[in-house]
């Protein structure tokens, strides 16, 4: 995707059962600027038109009539031509643990509803910094050579991750399922920075931190922490030594950011 990819160039489908709700949104998107726009009200007829038109971004209801959007998130990652479009999802919903299962499937942005244009403004503009290449400049590292290590037990998730990495020019990215799996990479391989989630099973991302920082051989390495976890219960893994911590979902940019002022401090 080219790194000057503009609003209006953007190409969305929006997926809203409330015909109500399907206008009011489409009304905003077009006084964002957008020209190209499908709306359909469920997963079915979203599948089926994408089949001919594949979108740069879905934004979805929460809940739809036949599936929720992490159950329609999750159909569009078997399709190769469909697992690498950004996602958003519109919902109502107050509930933390009723969004986990989107925040996990790798969505851009949630958005409230209602919303006001500055909220759908800064989700396009996240929607652009994720598909445009723009390489994060280094004076110590070069960035092609960086050897990055992504442990989530969500395979969406450490995909939507390791694109991330790979947008801002990252090329070297290792995956593993969880804490005990990602003990096995950093005894087998050197890497340059370790990207873990908090909640997983058999060893969380709490667990991983201490074990890290406790090692001789690979204590020195920086890591951040991607997690949607309430920041109260976050406490013990900044005690660990965890050394940042990014939000799900969460903006290229600020991952961009922690990047340099991780591996270059007094850059950042």
């Amino acid at each position: 995707m080219d790194a000057d990819l503009s609003i209006e160039e953007l190409g969305i489908l929006l997926v809203e059962p409330s015909a109500v709700q399907r206008k009011v949104i489409c009304q905003h998107l077009m006084e964002q600027g957008i020209h190209t726009l499908e709306a359909v009200e469920n997963a079915r007829e979203a599948l089926n038109r994408m089949r001919s038109f594949v979108p740069d971004l879905i934004i979805s209801s929460l809940y739809l009539p036949d599936a929720n959007a992490d159950e329609l998130f999750a159909l569009m990652q078997k399709e190769p031509r469909l697992a690498q479009v950004a996602k958003m999802v519109v919902s109502s919903e107050q509930k933390r643990e009723n969004l986990e299962a989107v925040r996990q499937a790798g969505v851009l942005a949630l958005l409230p509803k209602p919303f006001d244009r500055k909220d759908l403004e800064r989700a396009l503009s996240t929607t652009l910094e994720y598909l445009s290449h723009e390489e994060v400049e280094l004076e110590l590292y070069d960035i092609a050579s960086l050897r990055v290590l992504v442990v989530d037990d969500s395979r969406m998730a450490r995909k939507h991750l390791s694109r991330v990495l790979q947008q801002i020019g990252v090329q070297q990215i290792d995956e593993a399922v969880d804490g005990s799996e990602g003990i096995r990479c950093l005894e087998q391989a050197a890497y340059d920075l370790v990207v873990t989630d908090y909640n997983m099973p058999v060893m969380d991302g709490e667990a991983l931190v201490n074990h890290i920082r406790q090692s001789a051989d690979y204590s020195h390495i920086p890591i951040m922490m991607v997690t949607s976890e309430d920041e109260s219960r976050l406490a013990g893994v900044r005690q660990a030594g965890v050394s940042a911590i990014c939000d799900k979902p969460f903006e290229v940019s600020q991952v961009r950011q922690l990047l340099v002022s991780l591996l270059e401090p007094e850059a950042g």
